[in-house]
C-alpha cells in the first residue's frame, strides 16, 4: 500500500519570551531553531514521516484494518513530535522522567518538539517518551543519518551550508559502551534473583492470590544480612572461610525462595483471572519471574564454583546480569577500566566530526582488524561515495588491511604496528597529518558518549540499546551541521 502524508499546519504558537543576559540560553536557541531549519530543508523529517507511515499503513493492512484520515493525520503528529522529542532528548541528555518535566517547564523545548499550543499545551508523559524511542527500527533512523550526510555532501545550498561536508577521509576506532548492571560478583546475582522474586511474589500476594509461606519481606530481610556480612567478610583474617560460610547461607536461601517463588508463578498462571490484572499484565509479571528462575540454577552454580571450589570460568560462560544477556566482558587495559562490562562499539567519523558508520555488537566483537574493511565497505554503500583516505590507531593493522587499502586504491592512514614501518612512515607529511587528526577521534568518542549517548545507557535489551545509538548519532551529526558556517546571503555579504 502506498502512502501519501496529509498535510497538516502548525497551530498557533505563543511568540517565544525574550530572554537577556544569558549568553547560553541564546546559543542553545539558535541551535534549535538550526537544527529545525535542517530538519525541514534537508526533507529528514518529510522520510521519516513517510517510512513510518509506510510501515503503520502495511502493518494496519496486514491486521485487516481500515485507516482513517483522521487516524493517519493523529498518526502523522505523534510521528513528528517523536521525531524531534527524541532529538532533543538525546541533545540534553536527560532521561524520560526529566526530559518531560524540561518540556513542560521550557516555551523554547515546546516549540521545537510541536506540542505548543494558544489554547492548551499538553506535553508528552515520560511514558509517552519511553514509546517514541522505540518508534521505529534502527534501520529507519539509519537510512535518516546516511540521507542527511549525502545531501550535505551533494547539495549543500539545501543546507544552507558555506561549504560540501567532506567525506573523503575516514577515522574509525572502538570503545565499550558500559551496560546499566551491578558490578557481576557472583553473590550480587543471587542477591538480585531474590529480590526480584520475592517482589513479584508480594505483588501477586496482594492481588489476593496466597500459599503457605513466610511474608516476602522476610526473606528480603534474610538476603540483606547475608550481604552485609559477605561485605564485611573482606576485612577479616579467615575471609575465604567466612566467604565460602555465608555463600552457603545464602545458596541455601535462594533454593527456598526459588522454591515459593515457581509455586507462586505457577498459581498465577493457573487462577489469574481472580485478580484485578488483564491478560497481558499478568503475562508481564510472568515473563519477569520466569527470566529469573530459570537463570537462578546456573547462577547458584556459577557462585558454588568460582567462591567454594575456586575455579576460573570463561568469560563467554559467564552469567554477568540476569536482566542483560547480552553483555560481554571487554578488556580495555586502560587507567581506570581494566575491564569494562558493556558492548563494543564501532565507530567512524569524517574531518568535520560527523559520524558515518557505527556498530553495536550484541555478541564478542571481532577483532579491530576484521572490522576496519567491513565499515568501510558498509560506509561506501549507504554514503554513494568513495572513501579516499583512512585513520586508526595500530589496533587496525594488519598485513591483510594493508593490501586491501593498497587494492582499493584508499590512502591507509593506519598506524602500523611494525615498528621499522612507523619510523619509515614518519618522513610522510600526509601521514603524519592523518594521525594528528586520528587521535581527534578518541575526544569524539568521549563527547559522544558522556554528552549526547549517556551511560550507562538505560535501555533494556541489546535491541533498544542499538535504537538508543542510532537516535544519538542522528542527534549527534545534526549538532554538527548546525555549528559549520551557513551560507551569508547576499544582503549580508554585503554589509560586512
Amino acid at each position: 500500500m502506498s502512502c501519501h502524508l496529509i498535510p497538516f499546519a502548525l497551530p498557533l504558537q505563543p511568540a517565544l519570551p525574550t530572554i537577556e543576559g544569558n549568553v547560553d540560553y541564546r546559543q542553545w536557541r539558535d541551535q534549535l531553531r538550526r537544527i529545525d531549519a535542517l530538519l525541514l530543508q534537508s526533507g529528514v523529517e518529510t522520510q521519516f514521516l513517510e517510512s513510518s507511515l509506510q510501515d503503520w499503513l502495511d502493518q494496519a493492512q496486514a491486521e485487516g484494518l481500515a485507516v482513517s484520515a483522521k487516524a493517519q493525520l493523529r498518526f502523522q503528529e505523534r510521528t513528528q513530535r517523536a521525531l524531534r522529542c527524541n532529538l532533543a532528548r538525546s541533545l540534553l541528555n536527560e532521561d524520560f522522567r526529566g526530559f518531560a518535566l524540561r518540556l513542560a517547564d521550557s516555551p523554547l523545548l515546546q516549540s521545537f518538539c510541536r506540542v505548543s499550543r494558544l489554547d492548551q499545551i499538553k506535553v508528552p508523559s515520560k511514558s509517552e517518551l519511553e514509546r517514541f524511542s522505540k518508534w521505529v527500527p534502527e534501520a529507519r533512523v539509519r537510512a535518516v543519518v546516511a540521507q542527511l550526510t549525502r545531501q550535505g555532501h551533494e547539495q549543500p545550498q539545501k543546507l544552507n551550508l558555506d561549504q560540501p561536508l567532506d567525506l573523503e577521509a575516514y577515522f574509525v576506532d572502538t570503545t565499550c559502551v558500559e551496560a546499566n548492571i551491578h558490578y557481576p560478583v557472583d553473590w550480587v546475582l543471587l542477591r538480585d534473583g531474590t529480590r526480584t522474586l520475592m517482589k513479584s511474589v508480594r505483588l501477586i500476594r496482594e492481588q489476593g492470590l496466597k500459599h503457605r509461606m513466610e511474608e516476602p519481606e522476610a526473606f528480603l530481610r534474610k538476603m540483606n544480612r547475608l550481604c552485609i556480612e559477605m561485605t564485611h567478610a573482606r576485612a577479616k583474617a579467615d575471609r575465604q572461610r567466612q566467604r565460602k560460610k555465608i555463600l552457603r547461607k545464602m545458596d541455601r536461601l535462594v533454593g527456598v525462595v526459588r522454591g515459593h517463588a515457581q509455586r507462586y508463578r505457577d498459581l498465577l498462571d493457573q487462577q489469574w483471572e481472580q485478580t484485578e490484572w488483564t491478560r497481558p499484565q499478568t503475562e508481564q509479571v510472568l515473563r519477569r519471574m520466569d527470566q529469573v528462575l530459570e537463570q537462578l540454577p546456573a547462577a547458584r552454580r556459577q557462585a558454588r564454583e568460582r567462591i567454594l571450589k575456586g575455579q576460573m570460568l570463561d568469560n563467554a560462560d559467564k552469567i554477568l546480569s540476569l536482566y542483560e544477556p547480552n553483555v560481554q566482558v571487554i578488556v580495555r587495559r586502560k587507567a581506570g577500566a581494566e575491564v569494562e562490562f558493556g558492548n563494543t562499539l564501532l565507530m567512524g567519523e569524517s574531518r568535520q566530526g560527523l559520524i558515518l558508520d557505527w556498530e553495536l555488537f550484541a555478541e564478542s566483537a571481532p577483532a579491530d582488524p576484521q572490522l576496519l574493511p567491513l565499515s568501510l565497505q558498509r560506509t561506501e554503500q549507504a554514503l554513494g561515495q568513495k572513501i579516499k583516505a583512512v585513520g586508526a590507531d595500530r589496533g587496525f593493522d594488519s598485513q591483510s588491511n594493508q593490501v586491501k587499502l593498497a587494492k582499493r586504491k584508499t590512502y591507509n592512514g593506519v598506524c602500523p604496528r611494525s615498528p621499522a614501518q612507523m619510523k619509515a612512515r614518519k618522513g610522510s607529511w600526509k601521514f603524519k597529518e592523518m594521525q594528528r587528526r586520528r587521535a581527534q577521534t578518541e575526544g569524539r568518542i568521549a563527547i559522544f558518549k558522556n554528552n549526547i549517548l549517556g551511560g550507562p545507557l538505560l535501555s533494556k535489551g541489546i535491541e533498544h540499546r542499538q535504537l538508543a545509538v542510532a537516535w544519538a548519532v542522528l542527534s549527534h551529526n545534526l549538532w554538527v551541521i548546525a555549528r559549520l558556517p551557513d551560507k551569508e546571503e547576499p544582503s549580508e555579504r554585503a554589509a560586512a
